[in-house]
């Protein structure tokens, strides 16, 4: 513990003003003020209210005055009762619109402040919750969306992820107090369709001997993949080590450059091993050292819409594209859901599956919900990420989301492919929140200047992302293409993939094999 101390000692020196504003009061006073705010409009919102301690309760302020509201959903699991109950509210308070994230959840937009405390009550009334959202708190912990179905699933982690919840969630103790913001992910299938080298704490579906577990990985953010601890974490040990590494986090992360305090930085401070030290010392625990990595099957989808969880059970895709959806649509998606017994599933990569007996599908695939989003269950939608872009992000440079759409559109129609996977990531400026980095095709919003030389919108496009049998950062392909050349350049790119793959060859295969050895000038000169 000793180094840690020391490292954060020489960070100490001076805190940064969110840290100031946690002196103040209590993320809980705010929020037990909820009520009375909602009635007495924004001039009982203190400036520091809405600019921490709401957030904290997945409620962040327009500068409309209207609000944005994130729902945990934990492992991305609904009932059906809930998927209609979240879409009738929003239905009725937020203009119809969802947002599906990244993180397997929802997010509201343009509420009204005095109906936030009765939006809050109707999601609780079916068991969901808003609680560390935002801010410095544990997000959503997410998963396979196949978690605990069918043949790919060896270690159902919904119920480790619920007692994993049980130490944090609106627990005072917990609520807005670490030093940045904290990503959990948990796979126990062998299908890594979470991102799961991403994020601040990594279990990793591993095999020691004759023992399944968990590898544990640290330190992922975005543009960074986790590394690996070198330990094995059996099912048993799970709990106490986040318990463990979440404490320690808490207690020695970095509060001063809110830029650099994320756990990623603890540990380029004081190396792994220290850290790894510091946990078996907290936790107690004898841990075996790394096993085998078992998440590494691939998956895609076709055109059909439909995975094979086993024999009798069938995950059906819905595309969303970009991940804007509706809420009329989520509760039509929870009635089909509930009439088959089923249940909805969220995907980090924005879409939604909806669990049905294999009888069942063709039930579903009658219906006019899945009619109308069956135009984008294609190679060029199915595995595709848009951050929110200019529309609802001040970060934002390009509007990001209608250009993913416009894009997959386009090669939809140009080079039809039925089979293999493709994932296109966009990120609509640097902060990368649509994780381009580890796309097979990846997009970072920036201006670029067209043939006359005006300052257009337009991207820098990556390739060679990997997710999923490895962690493994994109490399630059194009800097600064406007739109317009974008899409004509990754036609060209998508055309050399369909002469060249393999049957159905996933993108990040056919990079393995093709274009892993290959320049980028020798990848220009093949597609030019």
């Amino acid at each position: 513990m000793q180094i840690l101390q020391e490292a954060k000692e020489q960070r100490a020196k001076k805190i940064n003003k969110i840290e100031r504003l946690k002196e103040l009061k209590t993320p809980l006073s705010v929020y037990e003020r909820l009520e009375s705010i909602s009635q007495n409009g924004l001039d009982d919102l203190a400036d520091e209210d809405g600019a921490f301690f709401l957030k904290c309760f997945g409620l962040f302020l327009k500068k409309d005055g209207r609000f944005m509201l994130r729902i945990r959903i934990p492992a991305g699991q609904l009932t059906p009762s809930q998927a209609i109950k979240l879409g009738e509210v929003s239905q009725k308070y937020g203009e119809d619109y969802i947002d599906i994230t990244t993180r397997q959840q929802l997010e509201f937009r343009f509420l009204k402040l005095e109906n936030l405390y009765t939006i809050l009550k109707e999601l609780d009334s079916v068991g969901i919750t808003t609680f560390q959202t935002g801010v410095d708190n544990f997000r959503n912990i997410v998963t396979s969306s196949f978690d605990g179905l069918g043949k790919t699933s060896v270690i159902a982690t919904k119920p480790i992820i619920d007692e994993l919840q049980k130490i944090f969630l609106k627990n005072e103790e917990w609520i807005g107090l670490l030093p940045r913001k904290f990503n959990t992910a948990i796979l126990g299938n062998t299908i890594n369709d979470c991102n799961i080298y991403g994020h601040d704490c990594c279990f990793v579906l591993a095999k020691q001997g004759d023992t399944i577990g968990f590898n544990l990985y640290l330190g992922g953010k975005v543009g960074v993949q986790a590394s690996n601890s070198g330990l094995f974490i059996e099912q048993d040990q799970v709990v106490a080590t986040f318990n463990a590494v979440i404490n320690l986090f808490k207690e020695y992360g970095f509060r001063d450059n809110r830029n650099k305090n994320r756990l990623h930085f603890l540990l380029e401070a004081v190396g792994m091993d220290s850290f790894v030290d510091a946990i078996k010392a907290y936790s107690k625990l004898e841990y075996l050292p790394s096993g085998e990595i078992l998440a590494t099957d691939e998956y895609s989808l076709n055109d059909s819409g439909v995975f094979d969880l086993d024999d009798s059970l069938k995950a059906l895709h819905l595309s969303i594209p970009s991940g804007v959806f509706k809420g009329s649509d989520l509760k039509k998606a929870g009635e089909l859901a509930m009439s088959v017994d089923g249940e909805v599933r969220l995907s980090v990569e924005q879409s939604l599956y909806i669990i049905t007996p294999r009888d069942k599908v063709e039930e579903i695939k009658r219906s006019p919900l899945y009619d109308q989003y069956s135009a984008y269950q294609n190679i060029y939608f199915n595995h595709q990420i848009a951050c929110a872009g200019t529309a609802t992000c001040a970060f934002g440079v390009i509007p990001n989301k209608p250009d993913a759409i416009e894009l997959a559109s386009y090669l939809a129609q140009e080079v039809p492919l039925r089979d293999g996977k493709v994932r296109m990531y966009w990120s609509a400026c640097p902060k990368g929140c649509g994780i381009h980095g580890i796309a097979d095709i990846g997009f970072e919003g920036c201006k670029a200047k067209d043939s006359e030389g005006n300052r257009v919108d337009g991207v820098h496009i990556y390739l060679g992302g990997k997710a999923t049998q490895e962690a493994q950062e994109a490399r630059l392909l194009y800097k600064a293409l406007p739109l317009t050349q974008a899409k004509l350049k990754v036609k060209s790119l998508m055309e050399f993939y369909r002469d060249h793959r393999t049957d159905a060859e996933s993108f990040e295969a056919f990079d393995d094999r093709v274009l892993k050895s290959m320049s980028v000038e020798e990848i220009l000169d093949q597609i030019a």
